[in-house]
């Protein structure tokens, strides 16, 4: 535990195709039904390392000194062709920009997606282990989850950087039938300091945490931006081919699709273009087909049309 009184100085560094994924979670599938909110995190994050350096949650010596995103990201032209993904990305960049973080985006074009992740994951460490050499970072944050962040945490633990990892492990059916797991690297939890389990804090936190853990998530009428999703699956029908009908019901993260002759599933996953909870029974949408792991058909790419 660390003795001394003077500024704690944090580093916080998001994988922001990770972080989307936790928020979706939590905003679709979790019973809390809200995004998580940036602020509540940066507090939850000053008052965590407040208790575990000096064994205390008053976060006034420990400050959030710098921090930085990394996305892919579509470009301007490819995003105003989404809808109203265009306008959410800037919703979300005036948050960030509002808590003082940093952004850094790669152009995400068609099947390079899986090398997009890769090259995010790259340039996030060596901007990490940069700005921690030259700024003295005391703490590093990452909010990330698989084992190719070890080698950057073996490299800040050479400096003398202490790094806390936000975890989240999850697990769920999806409305498809289709089993989901989300699990953090056991490698890259065993070579951080202060690895902190954030479905454990969120799910049962103890008195002291339980005003923070409200703060972590957003009020209901904030929505972010909505990712694209690639949904796998069999196509019995020509992959380009778009489909338009009109919305049968919403329910809590998946609805249906009016396509006799019997209703067509979509999960809120499959939504591209604006926020699942923009739908409505009755609007009108586009959308391609696909067969899931249990051979039914369901709605992928859903749209809205204006």
């Amino acid at each position: 535990m660390n003795e001394s009184r003077g500024l704690t100085r944090i580093g916080v560094f998001y994988d922001g195709n990770y972080f989307f994924h936790v928020s979706n979670y939590y905003n679709y599938v979790h019973e809390r039904q809200r995004r998580i909110s940036i602020s509540g995190l940066h507090k939850f994050i000053r008052n965590k390392i407040g208790y575990l350096e000096y064994g205390q949650g008053n976060s006034s010596h420990c400050q959030i000194v710098d921090a930085h995103y990394f996305r892919g990201r579509l470009s301007a032209s490819e995003a105003s062709q989404k809808g109203n993904l265009l306008y959410y990305d800037r919703v979300f960049d005036d948050i960030l920009l509002s808590e003082g973080i940093t952004t850094h985006y790669l152009p995400v074009r068609g099947s390079k997606e899986q090398k997009i992740d890769k090259g995010i994951d790259v340039w996030l460490a060596l901007e990490a282990f940069e700005l921690a050499f030259y700024k003295r970072f005391d703490v590093v944050v990452l909010i990330a989850s698989n084992s190719d962040y070890v080698p950057l945490a073996r490299k800040l633990n050479s400096l003398g950087t202490r790094l806390m990892l936000l975890s989240w492990d999850f697990e769920y059916r999806d409305d498809y039938g289709n089993y989901r797991v989300t699990k953090t690297s056991q490698d890259l939890l065993e070579v951080v300091t202060y690895p902190v389990y954030m479905e454990e804090v969120i799910n049962n936190p103890t008195p002291e945490e339980t005003p923070l853990v409200d703060q972590l998530f957003v009020s209901k009428d904030f929505v972010a931006p909505k990712e694209e999703v690639v949904v796998e699956g069999d196509h019995d029908h020509e992959p380009d081919e778009y489909r338009v009908s009109t919305v049968l019901s919403v329910k809590s993260g998946y609805g249906f699709i009016n396509y006799p002759p019997e209703n067509l599933f979509f999960h809120y996953e499959a939504v591209v273009g604006c926020d699942f909870y923009d739908l409505q029974p009755g609007d009108k949408v586009r959308f391609k087909i696909v067969r899931n792991d249990r051979g039914e058909d369901v709605a992928i790419d859903v749209e809205l049309v204006e």
